[in-house]
Parts: structure tokens; sequence; C-alpha cells
């Protein structure tokens, strides 16, 4: 068990930079909650949902975290700060990690039976904070998911989330297979997505200005004939 513990707790310091020892991590409210759930889901699959509620809510009390005790969650899980929830039948798988003010929510079934209506977070994601993962739908691994993102249909692989509504911005392998990223956002790619997105739109503003000159041309070369005709018209008038 303590050998679990120090690989946990190292886990988390290969993922954030700021704690100076392993004694700081226990202070972590996102590691609390893990190990108030970690009860919980114990009683909770026990049929004991009284106890595995009241340890629920003094967890989310403690640090600000709401883990409903069905939530199945995988090794080396780390919420970096508090004001995150995560629904019942959401499944977590390892390595994952997660942001403040972070919902993995779920849909209201229209039958009215429960069911899986909550995320599943396949190994190594990442989650920004302020994400909203809603419905029963799969991140797959190693997806990131950005700040304040929502994110209503299945994740590929590898992918990388952003907006509202979330799309997908494909990155490269080498990017892919990067241990960690954090926050769940690839500040090179996103620079160079950036640069690109400048280029494509600088070529479609060049075209644009080059359709309008052809539109203006071709409406001055209309225009010159029936100008003439009103001179000359006007002319004629005169002379009588």
């Amino acid at each position: 068990m303590f050998d679990r513990l120090t690989s946990y707790l190292d886990s988390v310091m290969a993922r954030d930079p700021a704690p100076r020892s392993r004694w700081e991590i226990l202070l972590y409210p996102g590691v609390w909650a893990l190990g108030f759930h970690r009860m919980a889901h114990w009683l909770f699959d026990a049929k004991l949902f009284f106890l595995a509620r009241l340890i629920n809510h003094i967890s989310r009390l403690l640090t600000a975290i709401d883990i409903h005790p069905g939530a199945k969650i995988g090794r080396n899980f780390f919420i970096d700060h508090g004001f995150t929830v995560i629904g019942e039948t959401a499944e977590i798988g390892d390595n994952v990690t997660i942001y403040q003010c972070v919902t993995l929510g779920g849909t209201n079934p229209t039958n009215g039976i429960g069911g899986k209506r909550h995320p599943t977070l396949a190994d190594n994601v990442i989650i920004g904070s302020g994400a909203q993962i809603i419905g029963p739908i799969t991140v797959g691994e190693r997806a990131r998911v950005g700040a304040n993102a929502v994110v209503t249909e299945d994740v590929p692989a590898g992918a990388t989330m952003v907006g509202l509504k979330a799309r997908s911005t494909l990155v490269p392998a080498e990017e892919w297979i990067k241990d960690f990223i954090p926050y769940g956002t690839p500040c090179e790619d996103a620079e160079g997505n950036k640069v690109d997105c400048i280029e494509k739109l600088e070529a479609e503003l060049s075209l644009l200005r080059a359709e309008i000159a052809s539109i203006k041309a071709a409406q001055s070369a209309s225009a010159e004939p029936v100008q003439h005709s009103l001179d000359l018209t006007q002319k004629s008038g005169t002379d009588d």
C-alpha cells in the first residue's frame, strides 16, 4: 500500500511542477478527494449507499470536489485544484489529469431509467479548466480537452478539443506520444495553428480582393456604353 501511495505521489509530481516534496502533495484537495472516493466507492459496491453518500458529502465539504461514489476511477488520477463534479456512471482510466472547475456531467434519460449517462475517459486524457464533458460519450486515449470547451460527442484518440461546441484539432504524432501536456493544450501546436490560420486568411483575403476588383472592372465596362448613350441623348436634345 505504501508503494502504491508513493507511486501515485510521484505521478503527481511528474505532472505538476509546484510541489517541492511528496508531503506537500498530501495536502492537495484532489488527493484527499480521491482518497475519500476510494472509501465511498467500496461502500457503494457493498450497497451501503447511505454511508457512501455520507463520505461523499464530507469530502465535498472539505475539498470542494464532488465525486459520486458510483464513479469508477483508475490509477494515478489527479485533480489539480477543486470545484470539479464527476457523475455516478463516469468511468476514468489510468493517468488521467483534470484541472479545476470541470464537470463530467450526465444527460437526462428520456425513459426515466438511469443507465450509463456520464462520460468515459480513456487512459492519459487531460481535461483543461472549466471544460464540460456531457453525456455517455467516450474521450479517447491521450485526447485533450481545452479550457472551457463543451464536449457532447465522442472524442477520437489523440485529438485536442477546443471551443463551444468543441471541435477537433488533430495533433502531430510526435505530440500525441508525449507523456504529458500541461493543461491539455499543446502550446507549440497552438502557435503553429495560429500562423497557419493567419496565412490562410491572408490568402483568402487576396482572392476576395481580386474578385472584387474583377467585379468592379466588369461593372465599369458595362456602365460605359450606357453612359455614352446618355451623353448622346442629352447632346441630341440640346441641338434640337
